[in-house]
């Protein structure tokens, strides 16, 4: 069976993204959370990560680190992980790597916790451009395969890549136009989603990095997170 090293699930937006494909397709795999320490937790992680970084698949002794490359993976020996027809999945593909490699000031201003609502401070330019062009993507994606997923009527990896956003939308307020509007809730009713989002509200860790990247996001008008 599959091992699947993540970190705490309120934070750790990079963990999530194979741990939803793997469970919204069934794949059976073996969870390990290691909290985030404080501090660097590459030589923690490194115990088990070759690049000291989550997620990271074992299978068999075998490691596989990142999740783009993870995904590729298990698209090898699972059905689903992908759209059949060649277009969507080149369609896909792109768009996984776009999410995979690009997004930064997304990703610096409205770093992913789950568990808080928050009334983010002015938005950079920086940010609004990520906005705009992660909503034009998933209109595109909608449009041209007829939804409600990105790529059409399956759940795939390139929704597991998006993922986070949509609980970044939940917590920040992000705003989108058209049909993209309405994706991050898709998401979010996944029961998949719904199991993480559930985990990640139970657990007590708290790592001060992760907390001062939240409060230098904006105003945290509500933490739903519980309490030692």
């Amino acid at each position: 069976m599959y091992l699947l090293h993540i970190a705490n699930k309120n934070y750790s937006s990079w963990s999530l993204r194979p741990w939803v494909l793997m469970r919204a397709l069934d794949i059976p795999f073996e969870e390990r959370l290691t909290p985030f320490p404080t501090a660097s937790s590459w030589e923690l992680y490194r115990s088990f990560s070759p690049s000291g970084r989550v997620p990271c698949l074992m299978e068999d002794g075998w490691a596989v680190w990142d999740s783009l490359a993870i995904v590729e993976y298990l698209a090898e020996r699972h059905h689903g992980v992908w759209p059949v027809e060649a277009k969507a999945r080149a369609w896909a593909r792109s768009a996984a790597a776009e999410m995979h490699s690009s997004f930064t000031a997304l990703r610096g201003a409205c770093p992913m916790s789950c568990g808080v609502r928050v009334k983010p401070f002015p938005m950079s330019d920086g940010l609004k451009q990520d906005l705009f062009r992660l909503g034009d993507l998933w209109n595109d994606g909608l449009a041209r395969f007829g939804g409600p997923f990105l790529a059409g009527a399956h759940f795939t990896a390139v929704d597991a890549f998006f993922a986070p956003v949509a609980f970044r939308a939940q917590s920040y307020g992000l705003p989108f136009e058209g049909a993209a509007a309405a994706y991050p809730a898709q998401l979010l009713a996944l029961p998949a989603m719904r199991e993480w989002y559930a985990a990640g509200l139970a657990e007590i860790w708290r790592e001060s990095d992760h907390e001062a990247e939240v409060a230098a996001a904006g105003t945290v008008i509500e933490d739903l997170r519980a309490t030692a």
